[in-house]
């Protein structure tokens, strides 16, 4: 049953794919849905998950938060590590200075991230038929918005096509191969804490340095900045229904 639950996480990434490539003659638009969507995941599902799974704190803080700046931080020296790796090697400079293997490593954090979906709904569904369909209607309302990102992430830093398409699919059969891995093991609770709130992260710094002020970079329009807002709102809805 969980399985043929990730099926429809398989389909519904896919469909946020090819929606991310369908609209590129809307590119800012694109652009602030993918970072409102961002954000909302980080803020609205990713960091409250965290917290609730991950409750030992250090020096009054909670592991969560600390690993949620670590995963900032090091998107943010990843980034620029690379970037000037390439620069130094006579890479473009200014705008379009970005290094193609933060997108694909980006996109490969989506796709730890899906399995790790598709390991909730197996593991929900070990707990019973209630809570896994509650787990499973959560996972596939935000894959359409991972793989909307993952197509996204990869393309905006310079990768061709093949690559998005690439990380598309395998962002896709994540959820899959996750749940069928339920059958094997459990991820501790605090490990799973402590996984979400660096992934969340890394997911901010990229939707608030790199996404949001390359959506309005050439386009400050009002239009772009509503598809941020929606987007957020978007995955509020999905929190909502779901039940948190």
């Amino acid at each position: 049953m969980a399985v043929f639950v990730a099926l429809g996480a398989f389909l519904m990434t896919l469909a946020g794919g090819w929606t991310a490539q369908r609209v590129t003659d809307r590119r800012h638009l694109v652009l602030g849905l993918a970072g409102g969507l961002m954000l909302g995941v980080v803020g609205l599902d990713l960091l409250p998950e965290a917290l609730h799974a991950a409750r030992r704190s250090v020096f009054g803080v909670p592991v969560a938060l600390l690993l949620f700046v670590a995963g900032f931080l090091v998107a943010h020296l990843v980034e620029h590590t690379l970037a000037a790796r390439k620069a130094a090697h006579g890479g473009a400079e200014g705008h379009n200075h970005r290094a193609p293997e933060v997108g694909l490593a980006a996109a490969g954090a989506m796709v730890g991230h899906s399995a790790m979906d598709g390991v909730a709904i197996g593991a929900a569904f070990q707990v019973g038929g209630g809570m896994g369909a509650a787990v499973a209607l959560a996972v596939i309302a935000h894959d359409f918005a991972d793989g909307f990102n993952t197509f996204t992430i990869t393309s905006l830093y310079g990768n061709a096509r093949r690559r998005a398409v690439a990380m598309l699919v395998a962002d896709a059969c994540a959820p899959l191969l996750g749940a069928l891995s339920t059958a094997f093991f459990r991820i501790p609770e605090a490990l799973l804490g402590g996984y979400l709130g660096f992934f969340g992260g890394v997911l901010l710094y990229l939707a608030a340095a790199e996404i949001l002020p390359e959506a309005h970079h050439e386009h400050p329009s009002r239009s772009t900045l509503l598809c941020t807002v929606a987007g957020a709102a978007f995955i509020w809805l999905v929190v909502g229904l779901s039940g948190g």
